[in-house]
């Protein structure tokens, strides 16, 4: 009836970490697991898994993953080797790479952002600073409006 070759073999390998709401961690994490958090961090974590920021967590320091879901703060330098998620009440502030990125209505994201493969070496001349980026995003989006409401056909002028 109970047969003992269903138990896991591992019980260590794959359990998810945890800091929880009121917890507070200076220094640097490393894990092969996935990591929530719900309190605050500031240092680096760097993972094979996933990391989630719960609504209450807070991370400032540099983040290294494979997947991010963010509900909470995060400020820093994130690198998301697949998919980062911002839910509605996110707010990101720093530097982000990643591959994709999935943006709910709501959520602030006051970054500078790098999307594509990860690549081994980053050049500081492709860097843009948060303000510069929203600017030249409000630019482009404007230009285009305006390129559309134009009914006679002249070519939009970047500004």
């Amino acid at each position: 009836m109970f047969s003992d070759n269903k138990r896991p073999t591992d019980f260590g390998a794959g359990q998810p970490n945890r800091i929880e709401k009121n917890t507070k961690i200076k220094g640097d994490i490393t894990s092969e697991a996935d990591f929530r958090i719900d309190g605050k961090l500031e240092g680096n974590v760097t993972t094979s898994g996933k990391v989630v920021i719960g609504k209450d967590g807070y991370i400032k320091g540099k983040v290294e993953c494979v997947n991010a879901d963010i509900e909470g703060k995060f400020n820093g330098e994130l690198q998301v080797k697949d998919l980062l998620s911002l839910k509605s009440s996110a707010t990101i502030e720093g530097t982000v790479t990643v591959s994709k990125l999935a943006v709910e209505p709501g959520a602030t994201f006051n970054a500078s952002c790098t999307m594509g493969k990860a690549s081994t070496s980053t050049s500081s001349a492709t860097a843009t600073s948060p303000s510069t980026a929203s600017s030249n995003f409000k630019s482009s989006v404007q230009s285009a409006a305006s390129s559309s409401a134009n009914k006679t056909n002249e070519p939009a002028k970047a500004t």
